[in-house]
């Protein structure tokens, strides 16, 4: 079996674990990295035996595919470089900072047929691949991503930093068109929104609630899904589920609903070390991403309204748009056991 080259761009705090999985896995040898911090390139070239560079164009011709890590800004260019190149490649989410660029981005690596994967890293968490399946028409969704403030990733919102994993999420199980967007958010401490409440009204009549901050005392990465007869609640930072579903019972609701739950997960499970398989897997059948381009870019169009519909709040009633995310929503409702 012919190994696949691969190289890391950008290997900070997310692109270290990158390299640690490449240099790990079978059927790919790591050829190379790019970095521009001197020190940090130094070391990690020397830790994993593999030469550094500290302009990423010299990566280029050494590489099959290639995972770009780097900050948002600066995504589609480096991206169009190894596209250019006809190397795969895996864009850490978002995609790119603007719709034109993730366009851009989607149409070079059709012209040139490289494969581009887009980081939406929740779509390989084991809570939710043991539940997508009994995922069939959901009516609300109530999902909270908080996190304490961390100064990487303060390039972007909280919205680009945060909620884009549960926008994907979302867009994927939904699959239809927003009808309403309401959506209030602050900055709190950096010149960005760093807390954001958004309500979706989907046209299938679909209901998403989203919470996301990076300045709460405690981390939640939590989902909950209802749907005719069932619910679902995803702890997406325990990789675990409970799965709620009404009992079939002879003397019907008469004597009230009786339910079956079903709980599960993996704490073994690696979400990322599974992304970057599934994009190797990719690169060397040449099929598509399991999250592609397009996929990318529907999640960054939401992400880009919330961002509009917050400006609009903020002009129009700035002294409620506090009010509104006084509570966080840190504290889920006491009767559900299982968040």
């Amino acid at each position: 079996m012919k190994k696949i080259k691969v190289g890391v761009v950008g290997v900070g705090h997310l692109g270290k674990f990158h390299l640690e999985k490449y240099a790990r896995m079978i059927g790919v040898e790591l050829v190379g990295i790019a970095e521009t911090h001197k020190e940090r390139r130094e070391k990690l070239s020397q830790q994993y035996k593999v030469p550094g560079y500290d302009d990423y164009h010299q990566l280029i011709p050494r590489l099959d595919a290639v995972s770009i890590v780097v900050p948002t800004t600066q995504h589609a260019a480096v991206a169009q470089a190894f596209i250019k190149a006809k190397v795969d490649v895996l864009i850490e989410k978002p995609i790119s900072q603007t719709l034109a660029e993730a366009e851009d981005l989607i149409a070079l690596a059709e012209a040139k047929g490289t494969l581009l994967q887009i980081g939406h890293l929740e779509r390989f968490n084991p809570a939710f691949l043991e539940t997508k399946p009994f995922i069939t028409t959901p009516l609300f969704i109530e999902s909270h991503r908080l996190s304490p403030f961390k100064a990487r990733g303060i390039d972007v919102d909280v919205i680009l930093d945060l909620m884009i994993h549960d926008l994907d999420l979302i867009l994927h199980l939904v699959d239809s068109p927003a009808q309403q967007i309401q959506a209030v958010g602050v900055p709190v401490v950096s010149p960005r929104v760093d807390i954001a409440n958004v309500r979706i009204q989907f046209e299938n009549g679909c209901v998403a609630n989203i919470t996301a901050s990076r300045i709460s005392l405690q981390e939640m990465r939590k989902m909950r899904i209802f749907q005719p007869g069932a619910y679902l609640s995803l702890d997406f930072g325990k990789k675990s589920f409970t799965m709620v579903r009404l009992k079939q019972n002879e003397g019907g609701l008469s004597k009230g609903p009786q339910f079956l739950a079903e709980s599960g997960g993996s704490d073994a499970s690696d979400a990322l070390e599974m992304e970057l398989k599934s994009f190797i897997e990719a690169v060397r059948t040449r099929s598509r991403p399991l999250v592609g381009g397009e996929d990318g870019k529907k999640a960054l169009a939401m992400a880009l309204q919330i961002n509009q519909e917050i400006k609009i709040a903020q002009s129009a009633h700035p002294q409620e748009v506090f009010a509104g995310l006084s509570g966080e929503q840190v504290d889920l409702p006491a009767q559900d056991p299982h968040l």
